[in-house]
Formats: C-alpha cells, structure tokens, sequence
C-alpha cells in the first residue's frame, strides 16, 4: 500500500492531496483572494499567503484521508516551473516533513501533474483513463503545448506556443475590457450570451504544430481602441459578443493544431489539460470534433483543471513507482527548460 501526500504551491493556491495506489483520498485547496485587487498575481504576496496556508493545508488533507502522518510512503512535491517565491514554500515545507517523518521526497515537474490529471481515480467514481500512447493538449495561463503521452513518464512535445499562452489571451482580453481577475472564466462566462460570429480577429500562421497567440491580442487591442473611439459605449453594448468572437478565435486556433497532430500521428486518444482546459467552449469543441473525428475523448474534471495537489500527487506515484527519489539538496525552479525533466 503506498500512500502518497501531494504538495502544491506554483502560484497562487496552497493545496494539498493524499493519493493511496493511485486513487484520491483528500484534496484541499485554499486560494487567495487577495490579488483580486490587482488584476494578477502578486508573487510577494502569493508566498507570504502560502506561507499562511500550507501548515493547515496539509494537516485538512491528512486528517480528511483518514490516515496519519506516519502512514505516508512518500511525500511529492512542486519543484517547478512557478513562482520562485511560492514554490520555495512548497519544496521547504517538503524537505521539513521528510525529515520529521523519515520518508523519501519526490519531485514533480508542474506540467507533468496536468498531463496526468486524468489518471487521478476516485472510489466513487468509474472514470475511465487513457490508453498509451495519447495526445494532450496542455493549455494554462503559462503553457500551450501539444504533447504526445507514450507512457506515463514519457512525453514528447510536439508543438508548442512561440510567443505567448492561450490563458494569457483570455486574461488580457478580459483586462482590455474591464472585466476583472481571473480573465477566462469570465470570458466564458459572457461568451455563452454572445455571438461568436459576430465579429473576426486576426489569426497566426504558424507553420507545423506550433503556435502563437501575441497577434491576436494585438488585434483585439486595436480593435477595441479603434470601435471605443467612434462610440465611447461600444464595449458596454457588445461585450458578450466580443468574448464569443474572441474565445472562438483562440479555441479555433487550438483545435486547428490538435486536428493536424491527431492526424500526422494516427493517435485517437485526445485529452486536455491545464487551467483552460476548464474553458466550456474548448471541452464542447474537443467533444464535438471527437464525435466526428473517431477519437475517444477525455475531459478532466473542473477541479483537476487548476493547479491542484491531486495531480502532483498522481505524478509523484507514478515517478515513485520508478523508483525515483529527490534529495534534500534539491532547489525549487522558476523555469524547467526540458518538460520531459
């Protein structure tokens, strides 16, 4: 019996999750509400509220598993990419509790924890996982990539964003507008009133799997400068149908790309990950286009999609199965050059 405590603390959530042979037992987040004010992420702010956050943390998710903290096989956590500040809470918080408990650390490439979110089984639940080899499309306010999934710790990037990330887009959209923080649930929330044909945005052309999403927030900004100086009430008046045009945009943009390696590849296993992968638009035309495609699609549950422990802990399993273990030497990293790391 292997029971796994996940540890997760990228950005701006403190959570914590207790994984026991690969089916979840407890997952608890606190978020911090407090970079609502600013409209993004403050990360001096986000490391002193992780600070605040992960003793309490930790202890809900043991004590909602049921189990104690000598029962934990194994202690994972976030080691990057993320916030400096936040993430060194989250690795010395680790590092304290290997050594009071006496058991082995593990690290977790972040990315890695969203591409197998899928895997994460509940007892309450007949979900059904993906088969190897599977396409991924990661998509979060820092990554949009393309990744083909041969085992459970081998992955292959085969496109990913040249400039900016989708989430990016819809935070900036949303900021452009006047909407509030975070960007893209709000985006969704009034692209389902809008028309998304009501008006058209400038799209990239990207050769191969790779994508760019700088251009078409270059765009909505000169066309909300160029519409609010003829009628000063124009963004109050058609604000829904430019969240739909533009969330129809990007999702167009994605499903092109994905479309194109599903072909090249000849692989019909297709999941989403990440932040936006919460995006109803995106799981709608995943569905839709896996219907007509012959794919089998899998959607990750809405509270798998934000950074949650939950996905740390299912990697962390996977990797201490493989028998991998991380020093107490270890140093938490902003940026991980090679996601396959």
């Amino acid at each position: 019996m292997d029971i796994i405590l996940g540890i997760e603390s990228s950005c701006d959530d403190t959570s914590a999750a207790v994984i026991m042979d690969g089916y979840l037992l407890s997952n608890v987040l606190a978020s911090q509400d407090v970079h609502r004010a600013y409209g993004g992420v403050i990360p001096e702010l986000a490391s002193r509220a992780h600070q605040l956050n992960i003793v309490p943390v930790v202890s809900e998710a043991i004590s909602r598993a049921g189990i104690s903290a000598s029962d934990i096989t194994a202690i994972a956590f976030t080691r990057g990419p993320g916030l400096l500040g936040s993430l060194l809470v989250g690795t010395s918080f680790a590092k304290g509790l290997s050594i009071a408990l006496d058991r082995p650390l593990i690290e977790v490439n972040h990315l890695q924890g969203h591409v197998l979110a899928n895997f994460i089984r509940q007892y309450d639940k007949d979900t059904p996982v993906p088969e190897f080899p599977y396409l991924c499309l990661l998509v979060s306010g820092g990554n949009s990539q393309i990744v083909k999934v041969n085992s459970p710790l081998d992955f292959e990037i085969l496109g990913q964003t040249i400039d900016d990330a989708v989430g990016e887009a819809f935070d900036k959209c949303s900021k452009m507008m006047g909407l509030g923080y975070p960007g893209g649930p709000v985006v969704d929330r009034l692209a389902k009133l809008g028309d998304p044909d009501k008006f058209h945005f400038a799209r990239p052309h990207v050769p191969g799997l790779d994508y760019s999403f700088s251009g078409v927030k270059t765009s909505l900004l000169y066309f909300v400068r160029d519409r609010l100086a003829a009628d000063p009430d124009f963004m109050e008046k058609n604000k829904e149908d430019i969240c739909a045009s533009f969330q129809r945009t990007l999702i167009e943009i994605l499903m092109d790309k994905l479309i194109k390696a599903a072909r090249q590849t000849g692989i019909r296993q297709i999941t989403i990950g990440g932040g936006v992968s919460a995006n109803s638009g995106l799981r709608t035309a995943v569905t839709e286009e896996g219907r007509k495609r012959g794919w089998t699609t899998y959607l990750p549950e809405f509270k798998f999609t934000t950074d949650n422990a939950a996905m740390i802990a299912i990697a962390g399993y996977f990797h201490y199965l493989n028998g991998e273990r991380t020093g107490l030497d270890v140093a938490p990293v902003s940026r991980i050059a090679d996601f396959r790391s």
